[in-house]
């Protein structure tokens, strides 16, 4: 009975949970570990941790919630989500709140987020539902590709300002999704080409433009003193990431390797160098749970970096493990979405795990030195507040979709018995 009523709770697709509480396990053990400068900061060992696991539970009870809504309640949401996406987007760019040098928090009702992780998820919602309803024998209509357009130029710019690697991850999901939605190749080709103009152009831009953002904590501090005292134009507002943009490009690119002694906290490039020592030290078999040593030199170990601290702690094999979650992840929604028979599930639940996937693949590579340092955390597995609630959200969206998805195939399957019962 008791058996019974835990399957009622955890419905959807098996492998799916499967996947997602195994990247809940790891990331318990990891945040904890990784949290000694948060630890050392609030004067609690447990607290950190402590609030990370309520900050799960609530995620885990908001999968609950989202597998039992029904796909069609999805399409009903999705102006209403646009309109609140558009208008806290806006909201945070001129009124948000800044931590870390970036404004991207608001507050509504004491409750502090972040609306790119919300327009995120709503981008490709109304994706999926603009390719669906405009499928015809020959592909996707013409005018789909209009619309995503339109819709992408109103809120990929307002997430770039703020946090340029969301938004370029964001609009590599929406000509993946676009892709798959069957939209004519004479339409996603020129838009490929205009974006590779667009990045060549961008790069030129930030390298003029920026200079390299103050390394001394003195400074840091005199620059934001100055930022306060003079309110900044429209100009200055939206190029105001331009330097920390320049800084992290200037980074990578450098070829120079700095020996472990000589790295210092506060210098150019330190986060990647310590990350790349966490690896270099990690053997096999890792360190083992607890016992990683640059967690205490990397500032965001618990966060951007914390991929870093699962290979230094759980080698090669644990780091290799964490990757290939991702990846059954991406094959499992696969998988659901070939069981669909309307586009429109099987559209959005391929563009949510494209979205979780991809942007894991990259955190990843930032942590290994492929890819410039960025603000992405490990989906599922960094501690973060709204990030998680809405990776959460997006893996119920999953569940849900493989729920309905799994009566229909059996209702299809039971269809074909019967035929050939009475046959």
């Amino acid at each position: 009975m008791q058996n019974k009523t835990i399957g009622n709770l955890f419905k959807g697709d098996k492998v799916v949970w499967m996947i997602f509480f195994f990247l809940c396990i790891i990331s318990v053990i990891e945040v904890f570990s990784a949290s000694s400068q948060l630890s050392y900061e609030k004067g609690s060992y447990f607290m950190p941790i402590f609030k990370h696991i309520l900050l799960l539970v609530l995620g885990i009870f908001c999968i609950i919630i989202t597998l039992n809504i029904k796909c069609k309640y999805f399409k009903i949401a999705t102006p209403f989500l646009l309109i609140f996406s558009v208008f806290t987007l806006i909201w945070v760019f001129f009124a948000g709140q800044t931590t870390n040098g970036a404004q991207r928090w608001v507050s509504i009702l004491g409750i502090q987020f972040q609306p790119s992780e919300i327009a995120k998820g709503t981008l490709v919602l109304a994706t999926a539902q603009i390719l669906s309803a405009m499928q015809t024998p020959d592909g996707t209509d013409k005018n789909a590709f209009k619309y995503i357009l339109w819709l992408c130029v109103v809120i990929i710019p307002l997430i770039m300002v703020e946090n340029f690697s969301t938004a370029a991850l964001l609009y590599v999901v929406i000509i993946i999704m676009m892709f798959i939605g069957r939209v004519p190749w004479k339409q996603i080709g020129p838009l490929l080409g205009v974006t590779a103009l667009m990045l060549v152009a961008g790069y030129l831009l930030i390298m003029n433009l920026g200079k390299s953002t103050p390394q001394t904590p003195n400074q840091q501090l005199t620059e934001q003193l100055t930022v306060k005292k003079e309110k900044p134009n429209l100009i200055e507002k939206v190029f105001h990431r331009v330097d920390t943009w320049r800084s992290r490009l200037e980074s990578h690119d450098s070829d120079t390797d700095v020996a472990p002694e000589k790295v210092d906290l506060v210098e150019k490039g330190a986060q990647k160098a310590h990350a790349s020592i966490a690896i270099a030290s990690c053997n096999i078999v890792g360190k083992g749970p607890g016992n990683s040593v640059e967690r205490d030199f990397l500032s965001q170990a618990f966060s951007d970096f914390i991929y870093a601290i699962i290979i230094e702690e759980m080698g090669i094999a644990g780091g290799s493990f964490v990757a290939l979650l991702y990846i059954f992840l991406l094959f499992r929604a696969g998988r659901i979405a070939l069981r669909c028979e309307n586009n429109f599930p099987a559209l959005l639940v391929m563009g949510l795990a494209i979205l979780l996937v991809s942007q894991a693949l990259f955190n990843m590579s930032v942590a290994v030195g492929i890819a410039p340092v960025t603000g992405q955390p490990l989906p599922l597995i960094s501690k973060g507040g709204t990030s998680t609630i809405i990776n959460c959200i997006y893996i119920g969206v999953i569940l849900s979709i493989s729920r309905s998805a799994k009566q229909r195939n059996g209702a299809t399957q039971l269809s074909a018995s019967d035929e050939m019962t009475i046959a």
